[in-house]
Parts: structure tokens; sequence; C-alpha cells
């Protein structure tokens, strides 16, 4: 971890108050989170619908014993891995869109075991795509940057103005714009809300619902917010603590996107932990020059605790890449039906 000497969190701003052990609590449910979403990519296939995708992915987690859900599993895919024509929260929502061949897919889940919380974002395409793969190696260049920025002491909207300029640099459109806030990444505590487990309402889980409401509370009297989006309120540098960070990349129809948690301390940021899909996958390509991947040489490895990924299959890069097209439907004849019914609906 590199330090510097800028000044990284407001005045009055809380210490990090978590211990080694809880940082390996938090590790430990963060490989669960991506266990259990490459288990559903892994089980995907033509004609599986959304809805299905994050009922199977909310199936491994409590079968993994997660307990409660700081939102709800979400699944999205074709154009709607890129987040085109939402205009109303609720069109996160998973959907009856099916999947089909050499079609992108992301699917987003946060799990809660014990209080600790994870909140990961795992993306793919069935089959293949070259949009895809240039999206992916320009996604790995985000990651770095975040993590630099970050520990250089720039504020929460800095470090969005930044990333979203890199993103148009790359020729591609900042999805994440399209969240509710526009956040880039938000805040991540452990759970101390009351209430029976996997109760959800408007998406979230209700104990976390409690919880963003005590917290909005306490950061909003001390001029800073656990959102972190490129408004005033995130004119400050992110407080000590953990930050879920979900960088989301569009070109056309075509959306990738990470989510992993981001440590911040007084002295600096690093990730969590660098034994992730995405990273495996990044690591394993050799950089193009012109994209200037970087090979986290700053990032701090923590000890993994959790389930460890099967090295054996795909990381998420192509799954399913060698699946048979023969007497299935593409990608693009099933968005064209797709929005033909909208159309008509």
């Amino acid at each position: 971890m590199s330090g510097t000497t800028a000044n990284r969190a407001p005045s009055g701003a809380d210490e990090f108050d978590y211990t080694d052990r809880d940082l390996d609590r938090f590790r430990e449910v963060q490989q669960i989170a991506y266990w259990c979403a490459k288990t559903t990519a892994d089980w995907l296939d033509v004609g599986v619908t959304e809805k299905q995708a994050a009922a199977k992915l909310r199936r491994e987690l409590v079968r993994a014993g997660v307990q409660d859900f700081f939102h709800i599993p979400f699944a999205w895919f074709g154009h709607r891995s890129a987040f085109r024509r939402f205009r109303v929260p609720t069109q996160f929502f998973p959907t009856g869109k099916r999947l089909g061949v050499d079609m992108p897919f992301v699917v987003d889940c946060a799990p809660i075991i014990d209080g600790y919380t994870a909140d990961i974002g795992y993306g793919g395409v069935f089959g293949s795509s070259e949009v895809w793969n240039g999206l992916d190696a320009d996604l790995s260049v985000c990651r770095e940057r975040v993590r630099e920025l970050v520990d250089r002491g720039l504020t929460l909207d800095e470090v969005y103005r930044d990333i979203d300029d890199l993103i148009e640099s790359q020729g591609n459109d900042n999805r994440h714009k399209v969240y509710p806030g526009r956040v880039i990444g938000h805040r991540v505590t452990r759970l101390k809300g009351i209430g029976p487990g996997r109760l959800t309402m408007f998406g979230f889980g209700v104990r976390t619902l409690q919880t963003l409401g005590r917290e909005f509370i306490a950061d909003r009297i001390k001029g800073r917010s656990p959102l972190w989006a490129d408004g005033r309120a995130s004119r400050h540098a992110p407080t000590p603590g953990l930050w879920a960070v979900e960088p989301h990349l569009g070109r056309g129809d075509v959306g990738l996107k990470f989510e992993e948690l981001l440590v911040v301390t007084p002295d600096g940021a690093y990730w969590l932990d660098d034994d992730l899909p995405h990273v495996a996958r990044w690591k394993s390509r050799k950089p193009a020059k012109d994209r200037g991947q970087d090979k986290d040489k700053n990032t701090k490895q923590g000890k993994s605790t959790g389930k460890k990924q099967n090295e054996g299959k795909n990381q998420g890069a192509n799954p399913n890449a060698n699946a048979k097209a023969t007497g299935t439907a593409s990608a693009e004849t099933v968005e064209t039906a797709e929005r033909a019914e909208e159309t008509t609906a």
C-alpha cells in the first residue's frame, strides 16, 4: 500500500475501526458472493430468464449460509446489461428477458452473514463478443485508477469525474450514472438492524434500510455522505471504512461492471481481496500497450478466507464460450424480437 501526506478524510472523520478479524469476515462473505455468482453464471443457458437467474443466485447464497441481503440479487441480460432505456428504478428488477447466444450478462448480489456485508457484480458473455472483450480490458484500468486516486486523498466527486473522463477517453459510456443517485459506490458497514432476516422492501433488506437510515442522519450532521457520486454531497474524501465500488461501462448494447470492497484507512486505500475472478482474468491476459493496463503493483493482497474460485472453469470472461449455437436464437435475434414486443406492448 502506497502512502501519501494528503488529507484523506474530512476533519473530524471517524478512525478506521475494523480489526483484522473483521476484515477477514468481510473478505469471506465477498468470496462467498463471488462463488455463488460464478456458480450461477456457469449454470446459465439459452432461454434462461433474468428472473430465473436471480432466483438461482438467491438459492445458492442461502445454501451457502447467507442470512440477509443488503439488496436482492439482480440479473441483467443483453442491452439491459448496459442499462439501456432505463428510466425508473423498477426497471432494475429482474425481468422475463431471455438469454441468447453471444449475449452479455451481469449478476449482482449483496449477501450478509453475521452482519458482515459484501456487494459484488459479476459480468460475462454467453459465447463470445469482441465488444465485450474491449470493455473488459478498459474496465481493468478503472480498478487501479480508483485505488490510486483515493490513496492520493482526492474527494469522492473528484474520483468520480476522473473515472468518468477515463471512460469517455476509452470510447465508452458511464452507465453507473443510471443508478439512483448516479452512484459509483457506497459505504458498507456491519449491519446492526433488528427484525427477521431476508425480509426485503423496495429491493433492500429491511434491516439494511434501518442501518442506512441511521447512517444518512449521522453523515448529514457531519457534512458527508455514505453514497459515492459526483454531486455536492460527495465533496469530501471517503471516510475510513469499507466502500463497495462499482464502475459500470457500456458500449452500445453491451455493458460490464465489477463491484468489490475497497478498504480506506487514514493512511491510504487498498482492495480488500485480489483473489477475485475479474482480477485473475486480467492478470492472465497480456496487457495491450494502447490500453495502459496496470498490474495492480500497489494493491495490498489480503489473505483469502472464503470459498476459493474454481480455477479449472471460466473466470467470467467468456463463460460457455464453446456453447453450440445450432438451433438456438442469436443475441441479436432475441434482442430484435423483444424490442418488437416492447413496442407493441
